[in-house]
């Protein structure tokens, strides 16, 4: 979005966000922001103009019911839920609505500013690019969407440029929301560009909960052990993806793809405390890192309020206590994933499909005690290497390619 663009869009004097996957630790967690920018901020209200969640019908009433203005739409992806939350919900003006359709629908709707995509997986895929291809704001907590899709966002994005519906989208993951802050205004002249030009983005991975097991405890580790994640409070899916580091993996192709940059230019480090959310090191050698307590409120807030930076209800960083900020390389051999996203980055192409896909199910086959923990990685692996790869796929394509992976998966693993 080219600063003429931006500026209208916080001058408005209402803001009218989407939140998909709303029941999530992102989406309730966005739910606090626009909570707080409607009292802080005196240039404009802030509304909960559509919500979506899967089946947790009490969290979403309860979560809508919140806002003086009730969401216009909301959506569930479960019909029966759906239909339960329809017959008693006190939200009469609210349009309750179900399926992947009605997710395209919220995403595009003319009256909405802002989309946040906060669902999980391969899920918000269509949605996320129906957002870009209106011109909207997209709010990126699906890392997933530039992981099986990046060329086809890359390609959309280039598009709504070129007819002036200036898309864009920001990066909600603290990561690389690090990343975007560090890099600066990227509407700058081209003289600024040129003397910033960053030489490394460097990741920083909390390490999980097993950060310091051996081989043999990781392969013996329970589902309960692999949740307890020791700095971030998230969901199933993404704690276990922490747990193998295929979190940082799918951040590594996800990076690739939302900064334009080769694989060989981002860095993966083990940072224990996550206070370093990541780091830019630039040509001259210089390196930026943005630092903050580990709270999902900040990315959000800022992707939803850039460019201005207003109060945020997250603690600040206390400098009157000694901070230990550990910085350590990957283990490789332990963390078998990271190589894996590299690979995956490097070549693009039908592979990040296939290995996201592989990877929800093996995630799933583990939380329901069927595969061990470290059977997970081996059989995304083994679903990248038997699959025929493409470098220019189309979505259906890429769809077709997502089932498939699953497929292969279970039956690497039937009984």
């Amino acid at each position: 979005m080219d600063k003429q663009d931006t500026s209208e869009l916080q001058s408005s004097p209402a803001m009218n966000v989407a939140v998909l996957g709303a029941t999530g630790s992102i989406g309730t967690a966005t739910i606090d922001v626009l909570h707080h920018l409607d009292r802080i901020d005196p240039t404009k209200t802030w509304n909960l103009w559509a919500a979506s969640g899967h089946r947790n019908v009490g969290l979403l009433g309860e979560l809508a019911g919140q806002f003086e203005r009730p969401p216009h739409q909301i959506v569930l992806s479960d019909p029966e839920s759906a239909a339960a939350f329809a017959a008693g919900t006190m939200l009469a003006k609210t349009k309750i609505k179900t399926g992947p359709d009605a997710l395209v629908e919220i995403a595009s709707a003319p009256e909405v500013d802002v989309v946040v995509a906060a669902i999980v997986g391969r899920a918000g895929l269509e949605s996320t690019l129906a957002a870009i291809e209106s011109g909207k704001r997209v709010a990126l907590a699906n890392k997933e969407t530039l992981v099986v899709a990046g060329s086809l966002v890359q390609a959309s994005l280039q598009k709504t440029k070129s007819d002036r519906r200036c898309a864009e989208v920001l990066p909600v993951d603290s990561e690389h929301s690090a990343i975007f802050q560090c890099l600066g205004d990227k509407e700058s002249s081209e003289e600024s560009e040129n003397r910033c030009k960053p030489r490394k983005l460097i990741l920083t991975a909390s390490g999980g909960p097993f950060r310091n097991a051996s081989i043999q405890q990781m392969h013996d580790a329970t589902p309960q052990l692999a949740l307890n994640h020791p700095t971030w409070d998230m969901g199933p899916k993404i704690t276990i993806d922490s747990a193998t580091m295929m979190n940082k993996a799918l951040e590594v192709i996800e990076a690739r793809w939302l900064f334009d940059i080769p694989a060989e230019s981002i860095e993966v480090v083990v940072h224990p405390q996550s206070i370093i959310h990541s780091m830019v090191e630039f040509e001259d050698g210089s390196v930026i890192a943005q630092l903050s307590p580990p709270d999902m409120r900040l990315p959000i807030q800022y992707a939803l309020t850039y460019p201005r930076r207003l109060p945020c209800e997250t603690p600040a960083l206390d400098r009157t206590r000694q901070w230990d900020l550990m910085l350590q390389p990957v283990d490789r051999e332990r963390f078998p994933a990271l190589d894996l996203g590299f690979e995956v980055a490097r070549v693009g192409g039908t592979a990040g499909s296939v290995v996201n896909a592989a990877n929800e199910e093996a995630v799933g086959l583990f939380l329901e005690g069927k595969i061990r923990f470290t059977d997970i990685v081996p059989a995304c692996r083994r679903a990248l290497e038997h699959h025929h790869f493409e470098p220019q796929p189309s979505l259906s394509r890429l769809l077709e390619l997502d089932r498939w992976a699953r497929a292969e998966v279970r039956k690497q693993y039937a009984t």
